[in-house]
C-alpha cells in the first residue's frame, strides 16, 4: 500500500445506559454517549497515533453538532461527514451483572445514515490519498440504499487500489427490510475484503460450519488448531481474495468473567496467541472494533510479522474491556506492556 491514511465508513450513534447494573425499568438518571462499530475503529486507531479519517452521514443541528465535535476531540479527520439528516439513530445499552447477561435495543429507523444514498459522498477525493478502507456489513442491515451506499464504497476503494479492511458485524435484530438477504448481502461485501475480522459466530453464521467450541475456563486451556484450519482453507476457497482471516473467541463465565483469545489465517499460515483471563471487567462494547482496528494498526507497522499482528490484536481487545464506553483508548505503549507481560 502507498499510504498509511485510513479510512472508515459507517454509522455513528447515540448510545443510551443506566448508571451501575440498572435495568432501564429503574431510577431516573439516563447515560448518554456516542459510539458505533466503524467510528470505534477510528478513534482507537486515532489513540495509537494513526492519520484517520471518518465518514458518515448526522442529522443537521444540535445533535450532529455535538457528534462531530467529539470525534474532532480525537483527532479524526471529519471533513467529507455529512450534516443534512433529520434524526441519529441509537442504542440502549443495559450491562451485565451476575448471571444476567447484557441486552441491546436499537432505534435505528430512517436515521441519517440509514437513507444514506449512493452519489451523496465523493469517494473518489476522499481516498485520494488513503491507503487502507475500514467498513462492515452493519450498513447492510439498516437499509437498501445504506447498503448500495457501501457498495459504491468497496466498489471505488477497490478500483482505486486501496487495502480494504471488513468486519462481519452481523447483527440479526438489524435485518428487518423487506427483501434482506444478510447472508447474500455480507458475502458479495467480503469478495471486495483483503483483511477481514469476526467473531466465531459470525463466522458460524456466514458459513453454516458448526461453530468449534471454546471452553476455556483458565489461561493454560489448549486446543486443537486442525478443525480451525481446515474452516479457514475452506473459507479462502470461498473468497479467495482475502489474505488475513481474524477470528475472535471468547468464553464468558460469567457477567464480569471472560476468557479471550484469537487465531489469525495468513497466506496459508494459521497463527495462534495466548489466551487472557479478564475479570471485574468494565465494559464488553466495542471489544471486537478494537481488535480490528488493532490488526490494521499492526499490519500497518509490522506487515511482515504475522504472529506480531495477532499478539496486538489480542492486546488491544483485552484492554478495551478496561474502558467505559464504546471507544477503546488504550496506548501503543500500554498495548505493548500487556503484550510483554507473562502469563501467570
Amino acid at each position: 500500500m502507498n499510504s498509511k491514511r485510513i479510512v472508515t465508513f459507517g454509522e455513528l450513534l447515540l448510545r443510551f445506559s443506566k448508571p451501575g447494573h440498572k435495568r432501564f425499568t429503574q431510577g431516573e438518571q439516563l447515560l448518554g454517549n456516542f459510539g458505533g462499530s466503524e467510528a470505534n475503529v477510528a478513534i482507537s486507531l486515532a489513540t495509537l497515533g494513526d492519520e484517520v479519517e471518518y465518514v458518515t452521514r448526522l442529522p443537521k443541528g444540535q445533535v450532529g453538532l455535538a457528534a462531530t465535535m467529539m470525534l474532532r476531540e480525537y483527532g479524526l479527520d471529519v471533513s467529507h461527514i455529512l450534516a443534512d439528516g433529520d434524526r441519529m439513530g441509537a442504542y440502549y445499552f443495559e450491562g451485565a451483572a451476575a448471571l444476567r447477561n447484557s441486552s441491546v435495543t436499537y432505534d435505528r429507523g430512517n436515521s441519517a445514515f440509514g437513507l444514506i444514498e449512493p452519489g451523496m459522498l465523493p469517494w473518489r477525493e476522499i481516498f485520494s490519498n488513503a491507503g487502507v478502507f475500514h467498513t462492515s456489513g452493519i450498513a447492510g442491515a439498516l437499509s437498501p440504499n445504506a447498503s448500495a451506499a457501501t457498495f459504491e464504497a468497496l466498489r471505488i476503494a477497490d478500483e482505486m487500489g486501496l487495502t480494504i479492511s471488513f468486519d462481519i458485524n452481523h447483527r440479526k435484530n438489524l435485518w428487518k427490510y423487506p427483501g434482506a438477504q444478510p447472508i447474500e448481502t455480507l458475502s458479495a461485501m467480503l469478495e471486495y475484503a483483503d483483511v477481514m475480522f469476526g467473531d466465531v459466530i459470525e463466522f458460524e453464521f456466514l458459513t453454516s460450519h458448526p461453530k468449534i467450541p471454546f471452553q476455556a475456563r483458565d489461561t493454560h486451556y489448549e486446543f486443537s488448531l486442525d478443525p480451525y484450519r481446515e474452516w479457514f482453507d475452506q473459507l479462502h476457497r470461498r473468497f479467495p481474495r482475502c489474505r488475513k482471516w481474524l477470528m475472535g473467541m471468547r468464553n464468558q463465565v460469567d457477567a464480569s468473567h471472560h476468557l479471550l483469545t484469537c487465531l489469525l489465517w495468513s497466506d496459508g499460515t494459521l497463527y495462534s496467541t495466548r489466551i487472557y483471563d479478564i475479570q471485574d471487567m468494565v465494559d464488553p462494547m466495542g471489544v471486537g472494533d478494537a481488535f480490528a482496528a488493532g490488526q490494521i494498526h499492526a499490519m500497518l507497522q509490522w506487515p511482515d510479522d504475522d504472529q506480531r499482528i495477532l499478539d496486538y490484536s489480542l492486546a488491544a481487545s483485552t484492554l478495551k474491556y478496561t474502558f467505559n464506553g464504546d471507544f477503546n483508548l488504550a496506548t501503543n505503549e500500554e498495548i505493548q506492556e500487556l503484550m510483554a507481560t507473562p502469563l501467570h
